[in-house]
C-alpha cells in the first residue's frame, strides 16, 4: 500500500501549481482543473474513529451533550477522544463515530442500532458525501463473544465475595472459544468498511485502515491499600490473569481479523503498563485509565442511574493522549503492523519487532 500517499500528492501539486503559474506568466494557456490528490471526493482530509468505548472517550470526560444521554443516546463521545488528538500532515478534520457498548454489529453494515444511532459504516458512507477519508481507526470486538465488561463485572464480584474462586478460573477455560468466535465478526466489519469506501470510489490504497486491540486498563501492581472501592477492587491473580494472558489472547485475535481484512495492526495490550488505574498510589495524575468511578449525580434520575458506573476502568483524557501519539507515529510509517510500547520519555511509540502474540 502507498502510504501517505494523499499529503505526498498534495505536495507535488504545490509543484504543479508552480509550475502551471509559470505558464500563465509567459502566456501559455493554463491546463484544466487538476484533481485532488488522494481519496476521490471533495471536502477537507479527514481521519475517522469506530468503535467502541474504547474509542469513543468513555471515560475521558466532558461528553457531547448529543452523546450524555439525550433521547437516549449514551454513546459518550468526549471531544478528548483519541481520534480529536491525531496528528497527521494535511489532516484537517476528525470525526468520532464510535460508541459506548458498541459491537462489531453496529460497526459493519446493517440494521443494528446502538444507543439509537445507525450502523457506523453507513455513517461512514453519508460523510463521503461531504468530507475526503484518509484514515479509519477501528477498535471493535470486545462487546461481542469476549463480553470484556462482563469479565470485569465478574472480577469485581470475586473480590466482594472472597469465598468464591479468582473469576479468572472460569473464564479463561474458553476465552480462546470466545476469541475464536469474535474474529469473523470483527473482521466483517472492517470489510464492511472497505466496502462503504469502494461503493464511494476509493481504492484501498486511497486510505489507511488501522484495527488496534484493548490495553488492560488494571495490573496487578498496586497499593494495597487501593485494592478496594476507592480503587481497584480486584484480587491480585485476577488482574495478573487480565493484564498478561486476557488481553494478550484477545490482541492476537484481533491481529487475525485485521489481516483477513487487509486493514493494518496495533497491538495495545501492553500500551498501559506502568500506567493503569490505581498504579499511582496516592497520585493519579500518572495513570491512563480511570479507577472504580460513580456518577453520583446519574443516582438521581431513574434514566441515567444504570450509567453510573460506565466510566470506571477506561482509558482517561491521558491515555487517549497517549494512544494518539502512537497512532500518529504509526500511520506514517509503511509497517503493516507494531505495538505501542512506552519508550524512555515516558511516552508510547510504535514498535515493529515485538508484537504480542
Amino acid at each position: 500500500m502507498l502510504r501517505l500517499r494523499w499529503w505526498l500528492g498534495a505536495i507535488a501539486l504545490v509543484g504543479v501549481a508552480a509550475l502551471v503559474a509559470v505558464f500563465v506568466i509567459v502566456g501559455d494557456d493554463a491546463p484544466g482543473p487538476v484533481d485532488p490528490p488522494g481519496p476521490p471526493g471533495t471536502g477537507p482530509l479527514t481521519i475517522v474513529s469506530m468503535g467502541d468505548s474504547t474509542l469513543s472517550g468513555e471515560g475521558a470526560g466532558d461528553y457531547t451533550p448529543a452523546t450524555d444521554g439525550k433521547d437516549g443516546n449514551w454513546c459518550h463521545r468526549s471531544p478528548h477522544a483519541e481520534v480529536h488528538q491525531i496528528e497527521l500532515p494535511g489532516i484537517t478534520e476528525s470525526v468520532n463515530f464510535a460508541c459506548s457498548g458498541a459491537p462489531s454489529a453496529h460497526v459493519a453494515l446493517g440494521d443494528v442500532e446502538q444507543w439509537t444511532e445507525p450502523s457506523q459504516s453507513q455513517q461512514l458512507a453519508e460523510l463521503t458525501e461531504t468530507h475526503r477519508v484518509a484514515a479509519v481507526v477501528v477498535a471493535v470486538g470486545a462487546n461481542d463473544d469476549p463480553q470484556f465488561s462482563r469479565l470485569i463485572s465478574e472480577c469485581f464480584t470475586a473480590w466482594f465475595m472472597s469465598e468464591r474462586a479468582p473469576c479468572s478460573d472460569q473464564i479463561k477455560r474458553d476465552w480462546q472459544a470466545r476469541i475464536d468466535a469474535m474474529v469473523p465478526k470483527v473482521a466483517g466489519a472492517l470489510k464492511d468498511i472497505r466496502k462503504v469506501l469502494r461503493d464511494r470510489g476509493y481504492s484501498d490504497e486511497d486510505y489507511e485502515l488501522v484495527l488496534q486491540s484493548y490495553a488492560a486498563p488494571i495490573g496487578p501492581d498496586m497499593p494495597e491499600r487501593l485494592r478496594n472501592l476507592d480503587g481497584c477492587p480486584f484480587r491480585k491473580e485476577d488482574l495478573h490473569w487480565i493484564s498478561d494472558g486476557g488481553t494478550a489472547t484477545l490482541s492476537a485475535g484481533l491481529r487475525t481479523a485485521a489481516e483477513q481484512a487487509g486493514a493494518r495492526f496495533l497491538d495495545l495490550s501492553r500500551a498501559g503498563r506502568g500506567h493503569q488505574a490505581c498504579s499511582g498510589g496516592d497520585d493519579p495524575s500518572s495513570e491512563w485509565f480511570t479507577r472504580f468511578t460513580v456518577q453520583w449525580d446519574y443516582l438521581k434520575s431513574v434514566d441515567r442511574a444504570s450509567h453510573a458506573l460506565a466510566e470506571s476502568f477506561h482509558p482517561n483524557a491521558r491515555g487517549h493522549a497517549q494512544f494518539a501519539r502512537c497512532v500518529s507515529e504509526f500511520l506514517v510509517t509503511d509497517d503493516d503492523a507494531a505495538a505501542c510500547l512506552e519508550g524512555e520519555d515516558g511516552n508510547l511509540h510504535p514498535a515493529r519487532s515485538v508484537l504480542a502474540g
